[in-house]
Parts: structure tokens; C-alpha cells; sequence
């Protein structure tokens, strides 16, 4: 059997499609996977590290504006548009896939498009709220559509063709608990952890609220740990955080690292996330029932992320802070109450365990055998 995946743009559809590729190698004997993307975009970087071949096509997205420069750019895509055509006909020449299935990005629109109209069975995967342009395009000619909340249904033409499966999650989020992952880190205590990241290119705005956040937390006692990763931004936080005199005394409790590179470990650890809302992260969320203060990135395309955040806080698991909102000090004020109250958490826990959908890996895997059959 032979599986082609293609996504990118972002690691909420990169993420995905590798979870997916795990499993069907796991199960599928002698199956072989082939991952498509776009020239020079993120999956260039993460694919192959993640072990799998990636070929590419040149795409390029619309930007939905009149001016002199956008209208050049949007010549250039129509243009785009024909060579990723030609592209993506010659690797389904060559892979012969028995299987296509996008999970988002741009590259997903000339390949499951190509393949749909050999016959070959399609399926689209979106971990976002509300569907991209490129979803929607795709969802009119694919076999299934898969999304991750049921909310999401009511955004397609045909609700037929939508099945609900939720979002494929890394295995590594459900190894340890939390009392497991808080002894790896070597916590001690009974005092309650913060998780706060704002992704791995960090956002100097939000960084900047941190520093204020931090010198609060360190100046009010401590009354619980803190591991914060900033990302690009480290140094200028780091600074700023030496500024104000916080560096200059050891504070227990309170870390600051450059970039999370065991996030399973630590998410597992917190009993708090304060973070983005892009599509993987609400999906690790709602998967292992963690509450989160959303401050959805106000610089995404159609407001995604905001839109992400309300499936979370609608439903009771997440509390959504717009960024115009925010300050150092009322990022405090809100994550210490929160802290503060367990009864709370429990209660937002609850909700997101309804939220998410069980199994998400499995149903999708099932989802995509019975287009085989």
C-alpha cells in the first residue's frame, strides 16, 4: 500500500499527517508513505527530520488585498497554480499512490485535487475551528472530510461528507501522568505549575508582558512554579527580566528556557497552559483535558486562531484573553486565580474531557481503511 500525505504552512497541519504516517507503518506491513509539500516551507525542516521523503511543489497563497504588490503576488500564484498542476501529476505518476490525504496548507490543493480526479481516494483533514480557503476548495472534490470538533461541521456544504474525529495527538502526550512527569522534572513540592509558551518564534508583544508577569510572580512569593518558554525572544526577555533586578536572586520554581523541547513532559507536569491557540495546541489540550488561558495570535489569517479559542472556552475547558487586552498584569490576575483554585481547574478539566474526541488517531486510521475498501 502506498500513502501520500500532504500539508505545511504551519505545525498544526504538519503534526498531524506525521502522527497518521506512524500509523499507518505501525500497522500496515510493507506499507510505504510519501509526504508532498511546498517549496521552502516548514516541512522542508520537519519532515525529514521526522524520518519520511518529501517532495515539494511551488505554491504560493492569495492575500486577499487590492494593492500594487498583491495583485503582482497573485499573478505570480495563477502562475504558481499551473506548474504545481504539472508537479504534482508527475509524483502521482511516480508514487502510484493508493491513497491521498491533505491535512492542510497549500501544497494539499494541487495534489488531493490531481488525485481526485484519477479516481483516487481523498480524504482532507482540518485541525482548525473554521476550514481555510484551501479546505473548503478541497472539501468540494475529495471523498471525506475529517475535522476535530463537531462544531466544526456546520462550516462545510456538505455536512454529509464530514465526519468527526478529532486531531491526531503525539503519542508522547499520554506516556507519563502528572505525578510521573512532575517527579522526571524533579518538582518537589505540592505547589501548582504554570506552562507558558508562545510558539517557537516566539511574540515580542506577549514577551514583553512577560517580563512584568514574571517580576509579579517572583515579587508576590511564589506561590507556584513556573516554566516559560520564550522562544526568539529569550535574550530580549532575559534582559529585560535583569533589568527590572529578577535575575539578580535565585528564584526557585521559576524557569526561563529558550525553547521546550520536552513539551509532552511538561504539559503532562502543568496544571496550567498560558499559550496560542493554534490547531495542535487546542487539540494536546483538549486530548489530556489540560486548562489553558488562550491568547489567540491576532496576526493569522480570518482571526483562525480566535475562532479556535472559543471551541475551548465555549465549552467551559479554557479561558480566551484577546491580546489587546493583556498586560503583564492582568495576564497575572487571571493565571493566579486560576492557580489558586483547584476546584476550578477540576471543573474545566471535566469539560475539555467531553470536548475531545477519544481515539482520535483510530478513528481517522478507521476513517481512511474504509475509503480502501
Amino acid at each position: 500500500m502506498n500513502v501520500l500525505f500532504t500539508c505545511g504552512g504551519t505545525a498544526g497541519h504538519i503534526n498531524p499527517a506525521v502522527a497518521l504516517a506512524r500509523m499507518f507503518l505501525e500497522r500496515e506491513p510493507g506499507c510505504q508513505v510519501l509526504f508532498v509539500g511546498a517549496d521552502g516551507g516548514m516541512e522542508t525542516r520537519l519532515v525529514p527530520k521526522e524520518g519520511f521523503e518529501l517532495k515539494t511543489v511551488t505554491i504560493t497563497n492569495f492575500r486577499r488585498s487590492l494593492t500594487p504588490a498583491a495583485i503582482g503576488h497573485n499573478v505570480g500564484t495563477l502562475v504558481n497554480m499551473v506548474k504545481s498542476d504539472r508537479q504534482a501529476r508527475a509524483i502521482l505518476d511516480g508514487f502510484k499512490p493508493d491513497l491521498v490525504v491533505g491535512t492542510g496548507g497549500y501544497a494539499s490543493f494541487p495534489v488531493v485535487k490531481a488525485a481526485a480526479k484519477r479516481g483516487i481516494p481523498t480524504a482532507v483533514h482540518e485541525s482548525n475551528a473554521v476550514p481555510g480557503l484551501t479546505t473548503k476548495a478541497l472539501s468540494r472534490v475529495c471523498d471525506v472530510v475529517m475535522v476535530g470538533f463537531a462544531e466544526s461541521k456546520e462550516h462545510y456544504e456538505e455536512p454529509s461528507k464530514v465526519v468527526v474525529t478529532g486531531t491526531p495527538v503525539r503519542g508522547d502526550f499520554f506516556r507519563r501522568t502528572r505525578a510521573e512527569a512532575r517527579r522526571e522534572l524533579g518538582i518537589d513540592d505540592d505547589r501548582p505549575l504554570l506552562l507558558s509558551y508562545w510558539g517557537s518564534l516566539g511574540a515580542e508583544v506577549m514577551n514583553g508582558y512577560m517580563a512584568d508577569f514574571l517580576r509579579l510572580e517572583c515579587e508576590g512569593g511564589q506561590s507556584f512554579r513556573h516554566i516559560h518558554g520564550a522562544g526568539r525572544d529569550f535574550a530580549l526577555l532575559t534582559k529585560a527580566l535583569a533589568d527590572s533586578g529578577v535575575s539578580a536572586h535565585p528564584y526557585p520554581g521559576v524557569e526561563v528556557r529558550e525553547y521546550i523541547y520536552d513539551m509532552p513532559l511538561v504539559m503532562a507536569a502543568a496544571d496550567l497552559v498560558l499559550c496560542r491557540s493554534g490547531a495542535s495546541t487546542i487539540s494536546e489540550l483538549a486530548a489530556i483535558a489540560k486548562p489553558s488561558v488562550l491568547v489567540p495570535s491576532p496576526n493569522v489569517t480570518a482571526d483562525h486562531q480566535t475562532k479556535n479559542a472559543r471551541i475551548l472556552s465555549n465549552g467551559g475547558g479554557a479561558v480566551l484573553l484577546p491580546e489587546k487586552e493583556c498586560s503583564g498584569e492582568k495576564l497575572y490576575e487571571v493565571t493566579s486565580a486560576l492557580l489558586h483554585s483547584p476546584e476550578r481547574r477540576g471543573e474545566m478539566a471535566r469539560r475539555l474531557s467531553e470536548l475531545a474526541v477519544p481515539d482520535a488517531n483510530e478513528k481517522i486510521f478507521e476513517t481512511l481503511k474504509g475509503l480502501l475498501k
